[in-house]
Parts: C-alpha cells; structure tokens; sequence
C-alpha cells in the first residue's frame, strides 16, 4: 500500500545519515505554520520541523537542491552544537556559495564581458508594465541567489535591493504559479508603501499580514492586486 503523506511533504528527496530531506509544500507552510519561511529549514531555526528533518520548498524551475542541503548540513550541525543562528548562516552561507561558484553561474550572469553581473540576465520574461512605469518581472531566482544576494527569497523591488534596477519588481521563478499572485501582492503593497515614505520594516510587516490574510481569503486577491496598481 503506498505511503499517504500528510501536508506539508510532498516526496522524500535524499537522506544525510540521521536525516531526511522533504521536498514540501512551502505554500502549505506559509498559509498554515509559518508566513516567513523561505526555501528551505531544518529544526533549529524554524522549532516546527523535526529535529530529524530538512524541508526543502518544491520548485516551479531551476534545481537548487545540493546547494540547500550543503547549507543546511552545516547551519543545522553548528546550531546543534549551541551556536547562534545569526553566526552559523554566515559560515552555512559561505559554503553554499562556494558550491554555486563551482557550478558556473557567475558566468551565466556576467554578459558581454563585464566584470559584473548585469542585472538584466537574471530576466526570464516580463510579466507586465504597470501604469505607474514599474516593471515586473520574472526572474532566474537561483541565479539571482548565486551572484547577488544568497538570501534572495520569492520576490523583491527596487527600493529594498540595490542590484535590483530602478522601476522594477522580481517575482522568483522558484516561485510555484498557485503562490505568485500573493508574492506579487506582497511586494506591489511593499514597494508603494515605501514609495510613500513608509520603512522597510513598516512596510514589510503590513504587506506580510496582506499576504496572510489573502491566503486565507483568496477570492480576496484579485481586488488587493487591482488596488495596488496590477489592474
């Protein structure tokens, strides 16, 4: 009889001695345990994961997994030993990021020999203009991650990202298509609050609850976005 897996797992992925990794719903997670949870956790950071467990978020396209687990294998041992979460990402990072340079994206990133990464490579496709001028695209998340912010998670705008150009909103590509409405939704609200004046951190916790509440209230969704300029 086959096994019936109850959310948020979807596929057991590969096992590191003691531990197995879960490909899960991170959709799930987000609407039901937690709205922060990003692309991956083990039990130290997010207490809600089995301690003998790491979560992995499915995703809609580029494979990131070995440079997940290598990240979590050493937050999750430092972590395990009493150190804080804020030093073991800084050397789990590390080490993720020597993974993603010998893979070769850097390069995938750097156009016309430049010795900098040109933004407009991680562009997959455009979504729409908006009215208001902005741009919103959708973009090559793991390359995103690889070469200019490792913690780049779901979406951002320019008025949080330097490396993101003026008038332009990412939408990850890792991003599964039932999720990116209210990723969208979350920074559209995000970006024109601080357009008004308003701080990250103000900004960002309202449009978190938005999120929440529209995940929980879909048929709410299309008015949201309507009224943030996406009409």
């Amino acid at each position: 009889m086959a096994e019936t897996l109850k959310p948020p797992y979807l596929q057991k992925d590969d096992r590191r001695g003691e531990i197995q990794v879960w490909i899960v719903d991170g959709s799930y997670v987000r609407g039901h345990l937690d709205e922060e949870f990003t692309n991956f956790g083990q039990h130290y950071r997010y207490p809600y994961i089995p301690d003998n467990e790491f979560w992995i978020d499915e995703e809609a396209e580029h494979d990131e997994r070995a440079f997940f687990i290598d990240h979590l294998l050493v937050e999750n041992e430092l972590m395990s030993k009493g150190v804080s979460y804020e030093k073991a990402i800084v050397e789990a990072d590390r080490v993720e990021r020597r993974e993603r340079r010998r893979a070769g994206d850097v390069a995938k990133a750097t156009l016309h020999g430049k010795q900098l990464p040109d933004a407009q490579s991680v562009h997959e496709r455009l979504w729409k203009r908006l009215e208001n001028g902005v741009h919103v695209w959708i973009v090559n998340g793991r390359l995103v991650r690889s070469v200019f912010d490792i913690d780049f998670t779901a979406g951002g705008h320019d008025h949080v990202y330097e490396f993101v150009p003026e008038g332009e909103v990412w939408i990850d590509d890792a991003i599964t298509e039932k999720e990116r409405g209210f990723v969208l939704l979350h920074e559209l609200h995000e970006r024109n609050q601080m357009s008004a004046g308003a701080p990250y951190s103000q900004a960002h916790a309202e449009s978190s609850r938005l999120e929440f509440r529209c995940r929980h209230h879909p048929d709410e969704l299309h008015d949201a976005l309507a009224s943030e300029g996406w009409a």
